[in-house]
C-alpha cells in the first residue's frame, strides 16, 4: 500500500508524558516518545495501548484550541507548555456503543500549537459527506417522555461542537413532522432530517420526507407503476422511544450519543422502502415489519389499551397468544434472485455489505409481478410463488427487526438496502409449537427451523383473505353468467364461508385494509449510519508507518 506523505509530525506533551503526535491524510496518532525508544513497531490501531493511539480523520469531530490555567503550569525540566489544542474523535466504549473522547496535546509554542488546529480543521473540511445544517424534529410525548431532555443535554452540546447549526421544531400533535415536511419545510438549505423519539415519529418523517421528494419531482405515489425518486436527504436517528427498533438495527445500539456522533461523522447508509397499496391505491410506507395475524392481532388489541403505556404490549402479546387464531387467504410473491441470498444463508448484514451493494431497480420488481401474474393464467412456469392455507402470522420484514428484546430480530439475515424483504409464513400449529417459535426470537436458534414456518426473500407480494378471494370468485361468475345467459349456480355456497380476517400492522399503524399489494423499493432513503460494525473498525493504513523517518519533524 502506497504511503500517504504526512501533514505534520511534532513532540507534544500530553498530560505529563512526551508523546511523537503524527498526521497524514488518513490519520492522527501519538505514542509515548520513551515507549518508542525501546521498541519502534510498538503501534496499536484504534483500540490503542496506554501507551499509543490512532484514530482515522474522519472520525475527528472536532479540533480547538485550549485554554486553562493548568495549561500554562504544563512542563517538562525547564521547559514549559503554555498552549494547547484538543482533538474530539470517537471512542468505542461498550460493543457497537460510541463516545466522544478528547485529548489534549501541549504545546510550548504558540505557532505550532495554532498551526496543529488549523492544518487539522482544513482535513475536516475537505470530508463533504458531513452535514453543516440540520432540521430537527422532536416528539416530547415519545416514550418516557424523554425527547427534549436528550436532544438537549445529549446531543445539542455534541452539534455545537462539530459546529453543525439546527433549526428546532417540537412536536405539537401526531403528524406534525410529516405534515411540515410534506408543504412548509425549505428543504433546500439543510444537509439532513434528525427526528428525536421512537420508530413512530422515525415514520412520520419517513412519510413527509419521500412524499415531499415525489411532489418536488412530479412523480405521484398514488400510481402503482410509478418510479419513485429516491430521497437526497438523510435522516438521522436519535433513539428516545420505547423500542427503537429501527436505530437498533442499523446502528446496534439504542444509545442517543452513538447516534449523534454518527450524523456528525456524516455516515451514509441506504435504506429499502416497501410500498403498500390497497387495488393499486397508496396506503403506507414500511421500512421494518408488517404483520398480519399474531402481530395485527396484538396491536390492535393494545390500541385499546394505550392507558397502559408501553405494559400494553405484553398484556395484548400474552391475550393474542391465548385466543391462537388463525386466518385463511392466498399470498403469491415474486422470489428474489440468488444474488442476494437467503433469509437462511447466515450472511448478516454489517457495515460494508456487499450483498447491498446490488441495486435493484424497484420499478422492474412492480411490472415483473404483474408480468408474472398475467402469466400465471397460461401456465405454471410464471415465476410466481402462490401459496394458500391458513396461517396464525404473515410477516415481511425488511431489516433484521431485531431490538434488545430480540437481539436476533423477526428475520436475523435480512438485508437493509438489497431490494427484497424476507415474508415469512407461519402454517396454522399447535399453540405448543407457536410458543417455541416465539421463544426463538429471543436466543439464538434458528426460529425458521419448524416444519409449519416458510420463509422467502422477495421482491413483491400480494395477500388476499378469503373472504374476498370468494368475493372475487362471485365477481367472476357473474361476468360468466352473463355471457351466456344462465341462471345462478351455488351462489348460496359463497356465503356460507367465515368472513373473518385480521388485520395488517404497518411499523407500528394499522392499515384499513386485509388485501394488499407490496414493493419493495430500492434504497429509497439514506440514514445517517453505517450498518452495525461487525467488529472495531480498522485504519486503511498500516500505522506503523506514521513514524518512519522523514525529514522537517519539529
Amino acid at each position: 500500500m502506497e504511503k500517504q506523505p504526512r501533514l505534520l509530525c511534532s513532540r507534544l506533551l500530553r498530560g505529563h508524558t512526551q508523546v511523537e503526535v503524527a498526521l497524514n491524510h488518513s490519520v492522527l496518532g501519538w505514542k509515548d516518545t520513551d515507549r518508542s525508544r525501546k521498541r519502534n513497531s510498538g503501534f496499536s490501531s484504534l483500540s490503542g495501548t496506554a501507551h499509543s493511539h490512532v484514530v482515522p480523520v474522519f472520525e475527528i469531530v472536532a479540533v480547538c484550541n485550549t485554554e486553562d490555567d493548568n495549561t500554562k503550569k504544563k512542563k517538562i525540566g525547564s521547559q514549559l507548555y503554555p498552549h494547547a489544542f484538543t482533538v474530539s474523535y470517537v471512542g468505542r466504549t461498550r460493543q457497537h456503543q460510541w463516545s466522544c473522547s478528547d485529548v489534549t496535546f501541549h504545546c510550548a509554542d504558540l505557532t505550532l500549537c495554532e498551526q496543529w488546529v488549523q492544518v487539522i480543521n482544513e482535513q475536516l473540511s475537505l470530508l463533504t459527506n458531513r452535514p453543516r445544517s440540520l432540521l430537527v424534529y422532536i416528539n416530547p410525548f415519545s416514550g418516557k417522555q424523554r425527547g427534549t431532555r436528550i436532544y438537549e443535554q445529549k446531543v445539542a452540546p455534541l452539534f455545537r461542537r462539530a459546529c453543525i447549526s439546527a433549526d428546532v421544531i417540537v412536536t405539537e400533535r401526531a403528524n406534525h413532522a410529516r405534515d411540515h415536511l410534506k408543504t412548509e419545510a425549505s428543504l433546500d438549505k439543510y444537509d439532513g432530517v434528525v427526528c428525536v423519539g421512537g420508530d413512530g415519529m422515525f415514520s412520520e418523517i419517513l412519510h413527509g420526507l419521500v412524499t415531499r421528494t415525489q411532489t418536488d419531482h412530479g412523480v405521484d405515489q398514488n400510481q402503482p407503476d410509478a418510479e419513485l425518486v429516491p430521497c437526497s436527504l438523510r435522516i438521522g436517528i436519535i433513539p428516545a422511544g420505547s423500542t427503537d427498533c429501527i436505530c437498533f438495527a442499523t446502528v446496534g445500539t439504542n444509545d442517543p450519543v452513538t447516534s449523534a456522533l454518527h450524523i456528525i461523522v456524516g455516515d451514509t447508509q441506504p435504506m429499502d422502502v416497501c410500498s403498500v397499496l390497497h387495488d393499486d391505491a397508496f396506503l403506507r410506507y414500511s421500512v421494518s415489519l408488517l404483520g398480519y395475524g399474531f402481530y395485527g392481532d396484538l396491536l390492535t388489541d393494545s390500541e385499546r389499551k394505550r392507558w397502559l403505556g408501553t405494559a400494553r404490549y405484553d398484556l395484548s402479546g400474552v391475550k393474542t397468544f391465548l385466543s391462537h387464531k388463525c386466518y385463511e387467504g392466498t399470498v403469491s410473491f415474486l422470489p428474489a434472485g440468488d444474488e442476494v441470498g437467503n433469509p437462511r444463508d447466515k450472511l448478516l448484514c454489517r457495515s460494508g455489505c456487499h450483498v447491498c451493494q446490488h441495486k435493484a431497480s424497484s420499478n422492474d420488481n412492480r411490472r415483473e409481478m404483474s408480468a408474472a401474474k398475467e402469466k400465471s393464467g397460461e401456465d405454471d412456469d410464471s415465476g410466481l410463488g402462490v401459496i394458500r392455507g391458513k396461517f396464525i402470522a404473515i410477516n415481511a420484514a425488511s431489516m433484521s427487526c431485531a431490538c434488545p428484546r430480540s437481539p436476533q430480530g423477526l428475520s436475523p439475515y435480512a438485508h437493509l438496502a438489497d431490494g427484497t424483504t424476507d415474508l415469512i409464513l407461519i402454517r396454522k400449529c399447535s399453540r405448543w409449537d407457536f410458543l417455541r417459535h416465539l421463544l426463538r426470537h429471543t436466543n439464538k436458534d434458528d426460529q425458521f427451523d419448524h416444519s409449519f414456518v416458510e420463509v422467502y426473500r422477495v421482491k413483491a407480494f400480494r395477500f388476499l383473505p378469503q373472504d374476498q378471494e370468494l368475493v372475487s370468485l362471485e365477481d367472476q361468475s357473474e361476468t360468466q353468467l352473463e355471457k351466456t345467459g344462465s341462471g345462478p349456480i351455488c351462489s348460496v355456497q359463497t356465503t356460507s364461508h367465515s368472513k373473518a380476517h385480521s388485520s395488517w400492522c404497518c411499523d407500528g399503524e394499522i392499515l384499513p385494509h386485509a388485501a394488499i399489494q407490496v414493493s419493495v423499493q430500492c434504497q429509497l432513503i439514506m440514514l445517517f449510519a453505517r450498518g452495525i460494525e461487525e467488529q472495531q473498525e480498522c485504519v486503511s493504513e498500516d500505522p506503523c508507518t506514521l513514524w518512519d523517518p522523514e525529514p522537517n519533524t519539529h
